[in-house]
């Protein structure tokens, strides 16, 4: 018999840790009668538990009473008593709680249905469909700033010497600019006016704008390019044998979606940072100023590995602004003289999203507003996120540097790849070691496009590009001054460029 006793004490134990478990689970759903309760539960338990420590504190006094089998039959039925109140206590209080909230905490199968369902008409997504973001900024953009800087620097140069060897950063913060780096020349500059006429030639001519060419501070901290890399890379060397000034691996990317052969996320970004630009500088809307950011989301499809674009999701700007102009213009202007002209009307619909100035208030910008540092957009100046990226900026860099010169030849082979028909999509990879002139590697990714084997595709590239950066630089003419057009609205996807033009294959 005390074997019953201690197994049916020691279940009533668990029985009460059990059901406090199960309301600790369940107690965000219930309300405060429930919680009532289960303090009330936790209560006669620990009644409970204090009764049977008396009883058998009380035993082990009268030990030789315990095989009383009348003293053994009492203590028995207030056990099962106890038992049947808590079972009845459980029935009626849990299992009402959970009938009245088991819908929020468990819904059925069809209410799961209908909520997914709700959350698909929210995204506006299919099965089949998925939603992909690119983001551009404007030559404002405190980053961009001083890309246009470096670039400007770098053109200063070859202008001058079309063999220059050039390393130029930037930094920018309030009424300051530094240039620094290394550059090898024969060219005399003025650096204080080649990057005065920078800044103003982007519209920061006044402190209130959050910069002022006249005004701010210009740091120079310029040296001469190390020997050693010069003697590694291109002294006593014929042009069409120089090495890369830099290991290092690059990446260029082709799609068929849009004219351009870039992405459509990234070119309507690009383009509608492009326009906000234009609509200040040419006084169409006058409130604007010259910090600004712009990002794109696209419904696309997957279709066999081409990109096919649906429509345009979503459509966020966010432009620095004169102080006073009231956010309903911002949105009427930017929607009427930005996005409209640039954006084609068939891929908008009545459920396209539009966020314009979503913070209310943009009137501190440029520098004034964030540091600025050359190299820190270097998506926004390849491919919005598309592809990849080798993680080498371009800006303020000569064409000896193959961070800048192998990514414009990757791009280069990628669109003559998509241009001929060969794929549909594609990326390749580049890469290099310092003072080697032969790329290490070539890579082509076509997503299971391609028209032709993939070997007869590497047969091509080896026949009609040769990629030592001499002869790059040579066949696409990079020792020219047209670096600092680059620095602003993307390096890829526009015409003017000699890597935009496709090779016939």
């Amino acid at each position: 018999m005390l074997i019953v006793f201690f197994v049916v004490f020691f279940l009533r134990l668990y029985l009460a840790d059990m059901l406090s478990s199960l309301l600790d689970r369940f107690e965000v759903s219930f309300n405060g009668d429930v919680i009532s309760w289960k303090k009330s539960l936790e209560n006669r338990s620990k009644d409970c538990f204090f009764r049977k420590v008396q009883w058998i504190t009380t035993g082990l006094k009268n030990f030789p009473f315990l095989f009383s089998l009348t003293i053994l039959r009492h203590i028995m039925n207030k056990l099962i008593e106890q038992l049947k109140y808590c079972v009845s206590q459980f029935k009626k209080n849990v299992f009402f709680c959970l009938q009245t909230n088991i819908s929020e905490l468990f819904p059925s199968p069809s209410s799961a249905s209908s909520a997914h369902k709700d959350h698909l008409s929210t995204l506006q997504l299919q099965d089949d469909e998925f939603l992909f973001s690119s983001e551009s900024v404007n030559e404002g953009h405190p980053d961009k700033l001083c890309d246009i800087v470096s670039d400007s620097v770098l053109d200063a140069c070859l202008t001058q010497d079309p063999n220059s060897y050039v390393a130029c950063e930037s930094a920018a913060k309030t009424g300051m600019i530094m240039i620094f780096g290394e550059i090898t020349t024969k060219a005399k500059l003025d650096y204080d006016k080649v990057v005065r006429d920078a800044i103003k030639k982007v519209g920061y001519d006044d402190k209130a704008k959050g910069f002022d060419y006249k005004t701010c501070n210009v740091v120079v901290a310029i040296e001469a390019q190390s020997p050693d890399i010069a003697q590694g890379v291109h002294e006593n060397r014929r042009d069409e044998d120089i090495g890369a000034g830099d290991q290092g691996i690059m990446f260029g990317y082709a799609t068929d979606e849009t004219e351009e052969m870039m992405p459509l996320s990234h070119v309507l970004a690009t383009k509608l940072g492009k326009r906000l630009t234009d609509v200040r500088k040419q006084g169409i809307v006058k409130w604007v100023r010259p910090d600004g950011k712009t990002q794109v989301t696209v419904v696309y499809k997957n279709v066999k590995g081409v990109m096919v674009p649906q429509r345009v999701h979503t459509v966020l700007i966010s432009t620095q602004h004169e102080d006073g102009v009231s956010n309903e213009t911002i949105s009427r202007e930017l929607m009427e003289y930005v996005i409209k002209p640039v954006i084609p009307a068939k891929y908008l619909t009545s459920q396209t999203k539009y966020h314009l100035n979503p913070s209310g208030r943009f009137v501190i910008g440029g520098p004034h507003g964030d540091a600025g540092l050359t190299g820190r957009k270097i998506i926004v100046d390849t491919y919005g996120g598309w592809g990849a990226h080798g993680g080498g900026a371009f800006s303020g860099k000569d064409p000896s540097k193959v961070d800048r010169s192998a990514a414009y030849a990757a791009r280069w082979i990628a669109k003559s790849l998509v241009a001929n028909k060969l794929c549909r999509r594609c990326l390749v990879q580049l890469s290099y070691a310092i003072g080697v002139a032969e790329p290490l590697s070539v890579f082509v990714e076509t997503y299971g496009t391609h028209a032709r084997p993939l070997k007869e595709i590497y047969q091509i590239i080896n026949k009609n590009f040769d990629l030592r950066p001499g002869i790059i630089i040579r066949e696409l003419k990079l020792r020219r001054p047209v670096f600092a057009q680059t620095a602003s609205y993307g390096h890829f996807g526009r015409s003017e460029f000699t890597w935009e033009q496709p090779k016939k294959l």
